[in-house]
């Protein structure tokens, strides 16, 4: 019996108060509140767990801590170790540095322009948040809605503060995704008919969310990943880039690649390169847990920042409000807003809901944190930490006996592993570090400000804003995903083998580190989180 004795008499107030719960709304916030709770309690607006960066084209910019540290770290690579003038290991059209969804979507687009393309993946093709979405995919393709009100959600979601021309992409694009993965033979939920079912979202004014069941990443990258392999699109797995190689002209011109397996170093040399490497969750902001995989650990952002690339938005980060918090064994562990959007309601020790279970993120978070550490309602843990319960047995009150075994086959399975059954059982919950919302800046072509390198995916920023609404990420990669691979087929038709290819940004960078006072024996990127190095 995983719930102690305890969790099990204070889990009686949640089953006292359901049924007087059913049909009920909580208030949303005014906008005043919702600034309020922000302000104090957002990981966000806690000035100690930032600083400003010291080096590099956005100096004196804002980072998370850790981030920082990472930015301000001397290169994995020695110059004398690679000779950029021998004949390179890969001489390709299109180099894609990510194997996720984005770099996935990039190198079919690529392929379907006639571009000769590489993918390098850290782990195995597929091994990406991605493939641990959960929730949905967002698109404006009901009679009821226009991508139009998904661009005003999506802005409002941002806090204002998106890039507006990427947030337009991204709307006017997401019915045409669809589409296209449909034709490969994604599997969206669909009624008798044939109509696909869509759901909402936190901060979503119409039921746009498209899913399969919970496991929505899981059958895009499936699809992705089969269609790059039907298609013998070359990929090289267990190979990150360590550094981005350029031309003469400071252009991006390929990558040196690390063997995970050997430890040898690799040259790859590429007309076009593009960027898609996520994010960064495995840094552990503020010491939170994270729902992110092992690759998770900023190596885009670092290598891309060194050849010169500015960023957006870097002292974003979003806090996922549902984060599993017990047993200890799914610490972190995503708990799909899907599990909200069918009704399940936060709860405090008391068995009172606290927020509106659908605010945006952010706010969700904001306020989570707050009824464990200002008003002190949270649930005590085993652990030695507080969580808030999560009443998913509402859902089968509300739609239905059965519509968990449906709609949330995953989180089923995932909880009944450790002996809670959410059918009949609340679950607990806290925030867990879940997405960047900022990163490399790119425009609505995927471009960054470094010639003839392309971002797509969690890696790049500015999409967003400063938060991010549930299924937008997994439109995000697929939208810029293409656009980038595209974009890199094309430019790469009028580009000549690239020419005196160098790491001089490298040499220029550590002279910076060293002014700096960096110690020398900080090393990026660091590929994986230091408790996986043996």
């Amino acid at each position: 019996m995983v719930y102690t004795p305890q969790l099990r008499e204070l889990m009686k107030k949640v089953e006292e108060s359901r049924s007087s719960r059913v049909g009920v709304v909580y208030p949303r916030m005014s906008p005043e509140e919702r600034r309020e709770v922000l302000q104090k309690f957002h990981p966000d607006y806690i000035e100690d767990g930032f600083r400003n960066i010291e080096v590099g084209i956005d100096k004196g910019v804002r980072m998370p801590t850790e981030m920082a540290d990472i930015f301000e770290s001397y290169s994995r690579l020695k110059l004398n170790e690679i000779d950029l003038a021998a004949e390179p290991d890969y001489d390709v059209d299109v180099l894609i540095i990510g194997g996720g969804g984005a770099g996935a979507s990039a190198a079919l687009e690529a392929h379907k322009a006639g571009a000769d393309v590489l993918v390098t993946t850290k782990l195995r093709f597929g091994d990406a948040n991605t493939m641990m979405a959960q929730g949905g995919i967002q698109a404006a393709d009901k009679e009821n809605d226009t991508p139009a009100i998904h661009y005003l959600d999506v802005i409002g979601g941002g806090r204002l503060e998106n890039v507006p021309e990427l947030a337009r992409a991204l709307v006017m694009d997401a019915p045409l995704v669809i589409k296209w993965l449909e034709d490969m033979g994604a599997m969206f939920d669909k009624k008798e008919d044939g109509t696909m079912i869509t759901g909402h979202g936190g901060g979503t004014s119409r039921k746009r969310m498209h899913t399969a069941r919970d496991y929505t990443g899981a059958e895009i990258m499936r699809t992705l990943r089969d269609e790059v392999y039907n298609k013998k699109i070359n990929v090289v797995e267990f190979s990150p880039a360590v550094e981005l190689i350029v031309d003469q002209k400071g252009r991006a011109a390929g990558a040196v690649l690390y063997n995970l397996e050997t430890g040898q170093y690799l040259f790859a040399r590429a007309k076009t390169v593009i960027i898609a490497t996520g994010g960064s969750g495995r840094l552990h902001y503020r010491g939170f847990p994270t729902s992110n995989h092992y690759g998770a650990t900023a190596d885009g952002l670092i290598i891309g920042y060194r050849a010169g690339a500015k960023t957006i938005y870097a002292d974003s980060i979003q806090y996922h409000p549902t984060g599993g918090a017990y047993p200890p064994q799914l610490l972190g562990l995503l708990v799909t807003e899907k599990t909200r959007g069918l009704g399940a309601t936060p709860l405090n020790i008391n068995g009172e809901q606290f927020v509106y279970h659908l605010e945006t993120r952010d706010v969700e978070s904001s306020a989570i944190i707050r009824e464990c550490e200002e008003r002190g309602l949270g649930v005590p843990l085993p652990t030695g930490i507080t969580a808030v319960w999560l009443d998913s047995p509402l859902i089968e009150l509300i739609h239905g006996e059965g519509t968990i075994e449906r709609q949330l086959p995953a989180m089923l399975r995932q909880f009944q592993r450790f002996d809670v059954d959410i059918r009949t059982e609340p679950m607990l919950i806290y925030p867990t570090l879940h997405y960047q919302n900022g990163g490399l800046l790119i425009d609505d072509s995927a471009r960054s400000s470094v010639e003839n390198l392309l971002v797509a995916g969690e890696t790049a920023g500015g999409i967003h804003g400063t938060n991010r609404l549930m299924g937008n990420s997994l439109l995000d990669i697929i939208v810029f995903g293409r656009r980038a691979g595209r974009n890199a087929a094309e430019q790469s038709k009028d580009m000549n083998v690239p020419e005196g290819l160098n790491l001089d940004h490298i040499e220029s960078y550590h002279r910076e580190l060293e002014q700096s006072g960096v110690p020398a024996d900080r090393v990026g990127p660091m590929l994986l989180p230091h408790y996986t190095h043996r």
